[in-house]
Formats: structure tokens, sequence, C-alpha cells
């Protein structure tokens, strides 16, 4: 008998890129928001990190809407790190919309409507239902196909059943399309919502576990449900105040948050959804939740950004507004004036400053740790000492991107575990920025333009008495 091939498979699902932030789980801090020295793929930062975990319980607390937090430190010292460390921390009910100062100008639309659209990004809306479902465990299922193909549709019946009850109910064409597209088999509990007909299965029935020998990791068991088939229960849906004004103000209502033609949204509609949510926060039906707005490189934002965004804050439908720069006094985009990280005072001034430390080198040879891991890289210990030596010579960010590089090359000469030598070789083939500019500087008479520095440091000196 010939041996069947089966064509091999691979779960999408498990296939993941490894970002420069995937460690991060959040923000490693105890139940006292004391931060741990090594936790959640964090390291080091403690002061910061405390700092973050307050403004954190602040958010869960709904103490602090409207207000900003700045973070401000050198580059390559954990300030993005730390928001997404936020992120991870605040769990997937709570909305966390992240974008980069410069996005806001390359987008189709105005300035302060892309700002607009990031906040209402930042801000859900827990809306509560009561729909009535049918709640037991399935007895059986009996589906009757018609002899002559066409003559009459599908008919049938299904028996459920809960541990006080059981009743039959007479199923449809629709219903039996269903059930046949869920697998729905007797054994299985199910839960059908009465007004749209979707069937949901909960599980297999305990009674049933010793039905089959073999079962796959995906079987999952629950008891046979108690009392009334029927029950009112109440479901709760998050979106975010973004999602509203989209499907509200497009043709094709919801398709459009795939699609990405979300374009401007006028502010009637705004308007519009905001009273309706006013409305239903009252009658107890819907509430706010505040999540963050993370701005990083908040120094590409100009004078226009920052009134409105100093506007924005004042809003009782503001979240928490987390922005990030690695900028000294700078000018402020858009103005000739200079000011601490690039942003104006009358802002600054209502910023929380979290400020990030460069790390040590304990706390690089850490990360690096981390990252081996992530990356699924096996290094020896001599290997690591000379990348964290590396890491304090020239930058923590170099010093990551050597590990994939170097694993390269010691998958190169079938090697297994890389060695001193694969990291001598790609620190050799890739230069980091001090070698670069000293590069620069041997050579720049070779590169173009020189000429052109060389015209302008003479019109300089000339005028120069």
């Amino acid at each position: 008998m010939a041996e069947l091939k089966l064509s091999e498979s691979r779960d999408l699902t498990r296939i993941e890129r490894i970002g420069a932030h995937s460690h991060i789980r959040g923000l490693g801090l105890d139940s006292s928001l004391e931060p741990r020295a090594v936790s959640e793929g964090m390291v080091g930062q403690t002061a910061a990190r405390k700092a973050a975990g307050v403004i954190l319980q602040m958010i869960k607390e709904g103490k602090i809407a409207g207000r900003a937090v700045l973070l401000a430190g050198q580059p390559g010292t954990g300030k993005t790190a730390i928001a997404m460390g936020m992120a991870k921390s605040l769990g997937l009910e709570t909305p966390f919309a992240m974008i980069a100062g410069s996005e806001l100008f390359s987008l189709e639309m105005s300035k302060t409507e892309a700002l607009m659209q990031a906040f209402r990004k930042a801000i859900g809306v827990r809306i509560k239902e009561e729909t009535e479902i049918i709640e037991g465990e399935v007895v059986e299922v009996q589906i009757d196909r018609p002899a002559v193909a066409g003559a009459a549709s599908k008919t049938g019946k299904l028996t459920l059943k809960t541990t006080d009850m059981e009743t039959v109910y007479d199923l449809g064409a629709k219903m039996i399309e269903a059930l046949g597209k869920e697998k729905v088999q007797s054994g299985d509990v199910i839960a059908i919502d009465k007004a749209s007909g979707k069937i949901t299965k909960l599980g297999r029935s305990f009674s049933r576990s010793r039905d089959y020998d073999a079962m796959g990791p995906q079987t999952k068991f629950v008891q046979c449900p108690d009392g009334e088939l029927q029950k009112r229960k109440e479901v709760v849906h998050c979106v975010t105040l973004h999602e509203i004004d989209v499907i509200n103000s497009r043709t094709q209502g919801f398709l459009a948050l795939f699609t990405g033609d979300t374009g401007e949204i006028r502010a009637e509609v705004r308007e519009q959804i905001d009273t309706k949510v006013a409305e239903w926060r009252e009658e107890g039906k819907a509430e706010i939740v505040p999540g963050v707005l993370f701005i990083d490189e908040v120094h590409m934002l100009d004078i226009e950004c920052f009134s409105f965004l100093n506007r924005a804050l004042e809003n009782e439908m503001a979240p928490i507004l987390v922005v990030a720069t690695n900028r000294g006094i700078t000018t402020i985009r858009g103005t000739n004036y200079k000011s601490p990280h690039g942003i104006p005072i009358d802002l600054l001034d209502r910023l929380l400053i979290i400020s990030t430390q460069p790390y040590t080198e304990d706390e690089i040879r850490k990360i690096l740790d981390i990252r081996t891991q992530e990356e699924d890289v096996e290094m020896s210990e001599e290997a690591k000492r000379l990348l964290t030596t590396i890491g304090v010579e020239t930058s923590l960010r170099y010093s990551i991107h050597l590990i994939t590089a170097a694993a390269l090359a010691c998958q190169k000469r079938k090697g297994k575990v890389v060695e001193m030598e694969d990291i001598n070789r790609v620190y050799h083939l890739f230069l980091d920025v001090k070698r670069s500019t000293q590069y620069l500087m041997e050579y720049q008479n070779q590169y173009m333009f020189n000429e052109l520095g060389d015209a302008e440091e003479d019109d300089s000196n000339a005028m120069n008495p």
C-alpha cells in the first residue's frame, strides 16, 4: 500500500517576528510597586520603572485622565521599552495607541485631525448589552435530508439538556447550516444567541470524557449547564471612540477600519457620538475607559501640534498622554526659540517628567542575556563578555544588532555555539558610529560635495574680521 504523504502545513499564528521590544512582558514591579532587578524583560532603570508603575496604578484607578507624562533620556536608555511595559501591564481591555511624532506629517490629512484620531484611538468605551441565549448540552442532532435533491429543504431536531431539564427544538435550514459549520455533535456544550442565531461551542461535556481514548490538545471539557435552558446574559463589548467615529462616518461602515480609508472625520459626527456615549453612560449601558496615547520622538511635532495638545488635554474625554524624547535644549519646530526637549514651556509645565539613566556594564550584560534567549542564539561566556565590552564602548543597540549577525557567522562555519571569533568577524564587517565617523574623517575628501563644505568655511572666515 502506497504511503500517504501529508503536505506540511505551518501554523501561521505561531510565526512571530522578533522585534526590538518583543522580550518585554511588563514593567517588572512587585505588588508594592518596587522594581525587581530583572523581571518581565526589564533590566535596570529602577527609578523610571517605579515612577511608571505609580502612573500605571493611577490609570487603573481612573484618577489621572487628561494628564501627560514625559520620558526623557539619552538614546538607547529604554524609553520605548518602558512605554511597551506600561502597555503590556494595562492588559487588553485598556486601549494603547502608539504613534511617532513625524507620522502626523506624512498622512493625507491635517496634523490636528491626525492627532485627534490618535487621541480617540486611545479612549475605549465598554458597552454592556443584555441578550437571550440558549445554553445546554447537545443530547442528539437529527437532520432529515430529503430523498430527492431540491424537492424540499433539510429539516431536523436538536435535543438540548441542562442538569434540570431537556427540550427538543425544531431546526430550520439556516440553523442546520450553522450546526454543520461548527461541527456540533452530541456531547458538545453549546450556546445559541437567540437574536442572531450565532452558535458558540463552549466545549465537551465531562460526562462524555470517557467516550474516546485519544483527545487532541485543543479539546476542552466543561460542566453541563444547570438551571433553565434559556438565560439572559450580559455581554460586554470594548471599542474605541475612533472605531465608532469611522463606522458612523463612512458608507461602508466598519469595513473602512480594514481598508484603512478612514479619511478626515467631520466634527458634527464626533459631537453626535460624544452625546450618544454620554447618554449611554447616564443609563448605565456604557463606561469610558481612558487609555494611553504614546507619542515617540515628540520633538518632531511643531508649535501648532503642541498648542492642540494643550487644548486636547483639558477635554474631559482625554486619555493619558505619554511622550518620549532624546533631545536636550533644542529649537521648537516651527519657531526660532529654543526650549528643553524641543517642547514649549507651557506644555512642559503640564508634564510629569520621568528621566532614564544610561545602563551600567552589568545591566548591559543582563539585557544581552535576555536578547540572546529571545533570538534563540547560544553563546559562549567569553563571547558574551566581549559583546558586553563592545556595548559599553559603542552602544547597547549596536551590540544587540551583532547577536543575530554573529549567529549567522557561526552557522556558516557549521558551529553550534557563538564564539569570540564570530563576534570579532562581524565587528569588523559592520562599523559602529565612532568607527564610521573616524573613517569619514580620514577619507572625507573622497566623498561628494566635500568642496562645498570647504567653500562655506572660507566664506565664514572671510566674514569674520
